[in-house]
């Protein structure tokens, strides 16, 4: 087998020059999209589409935006994609449908051995990061190689995620763990004790009475 082979194998590789030729395509696209008019939405929005493996609707990023193949990238419905994120898609990234990734997110879905006799014959591993629906990644937030998020998740700024995190759930730091449930208690504030006014809670729940079942809106109850 060679490099390329082994790495979609899931084994150890080397980034040879078998490999970096299958990053010439990525490299000439996220050029093209990081020198583009930042007015043209449109002609982001299709350029991050011929860069992507797949994007099941609208997508928007921010340029810059950088990663190896783009081709292991494979995102869901209205995601945005804020400035300078990094994904190092040498295994699949899976980012689910309405999820919002802030400024200078990382995600690196390639890591190298801890030993360094090992890790300086050149060779590395890639493992799949998968994110759910409903996330929001704040800031600075950097996804190690391997880790799985759940649904209806917030990940606080500045993180480094190196283990799963459930659904339903906040998580921050670093490492990132389990700060607490999200519950439909926080239904009515915005940030930290900060409460709706009224009439945008009621346009909420307009919005919500409209979109019954929509996963784009989910509730821990059936109590609106």
């Amino acid at each position: 087998m060679d490099n390329n082979e082994r790495r979609d194998n899931g084994m150890v590789y080397k980034s040879d020059k078998s490999v970096y030729e299958q990053e010439v395509r990525a490299r000439k696209l996220t050029h093209e999209l990081n020198t583009m008019d930042t007015s043209d939405f449109d002609g982001i929005e299709k350029k991050v589409k011929d860069l992507f493996g797949k994007c099941a609707g609208h997508v928007r990023v921010n340029p810059p935006f950088y990663c190896d193949y783009g081709v292991n990238i494979e995102v869901g419905e209205k995601c945005f994609i804020n400035y300078n994120c990094t994904m190092l898609d040498c295994a699949k990234i899976v980012i689910g449908d309405y999820c919002l990734l802030a400024p200078n997110v990382s995600i690196y879905a390639v890591g190298h051995p801890i030993h360094p006799a090992c890790r300086n014959t050149g060779y590395m591993y890639s493992e799949e990061v998968h994110i759910g629906d409903n996330v929001w990644i704040g800031g600075n937030t950097v996804i190690c190689a391997g880790v799985t998020i759940g649904d209806n998740v917030v990940i606080g700024a500045g993180s480094v995620v190196t283990r799963d995190i459930p659904s339903w759930t906040f998580a921050a730091g670093n490492p990132c763990k389990v700060i607490r449930e999200i519950t439909d208690e926080d239904l009515e504030f915005y940030f930290k004790k900060k409460k709706f006014d009224e009439e945008a809670f009621e346009d909420m729940k307009k919005t919500w009475e409209e979109n019954k079942g929509n996963k784009r809106f989910p509730f821990r109850s059936d109590g609106q």
